[in-house]
């Protein structure tokens, strides 16, 4: 399995017990959605190994205790520690019509609702405050905050993500110098990426 065919689910927090278990963080919207699993894909040295799944058992909002078939110790269990659980993409819930996944929506023209076609959807960044879209816009890349009231929709047929952009974002970065121009006041200005 490659991992551009997969999403990653989460990662394993700790062990449990001295028999094997470990307990497992699912990072998405329900975590209730997988609790039937009967294998994942744990990043192991940079490629996916499926692990088949004995138990699973929520503990609380969006963890489980997992027994893995063939992790028995302790020690077999510690060794994943940290380790990132993916799955493939087509285990994905279906969304509604106007849901989007992220990763759908990579390279979709931005469209707003008052200015028009503005860019090009880059990257999505999910940071411990918040979640932010990156798209080219002008030549530099202009971070958007993801929240429902700045998107609206996305058109898959025409690849086209619609928003309502919070008033005065693009205004900073229009103004000259971009948004890290209050920084670069005294100095000559350089990029910082």
């Amino acid at each position: 399995m490659n991992i551009d065919d997969c999403f990653q689910l989460g990662f394993i927090v700790k062990t449990h017990g001295t028999k094997g278990q470990v307990v497992a963080f699912f990072d998405v919207d329900y975590p209730e959605d997988y609790e039937d699993l009967e294998s994942v894909f744990l990043e192991q040295k940079g490629r996916l190994v499926p692990f088949f799944i004995d138990t699973m058992e929520p503990v609380q909002k969006g963890r489980f205790i997992i027994r893995f078939e063939d992790v028995k110790t302790i020690e077999q269990a510690e060794a994943l520690r940290n380790t990132a659980i993916y799955l493939p993409l087509d285990e994905l819930p279906e969304l509604e019509d106007d849901q989007f996944y992220f990763h759908d929506v990579i390279g979709y023209q931005v469209v707003d609702q008052n200015y028009g076609p503005l860019g090009i959807v880059k990257e999505f960044y999910d940071l411990p405050q918040q979640q932010l879209m990156a798209m080219e816009y002008l030549n530099q890349e202009m971070l958007v905050p993801v929240i429902d009231e700045v998107f609206l929709r996305a058109d898959h047929e025409t690849k086209q993500l619609h928003v309502n952009m919070p008033e005065g974002l693009l205004e900073v970065y229009t103004q000259p110098g971009g948004p890290d121009e209050a920084d670069d006041s005294d100095e000559d200005s350089e990029e910082k990426h």
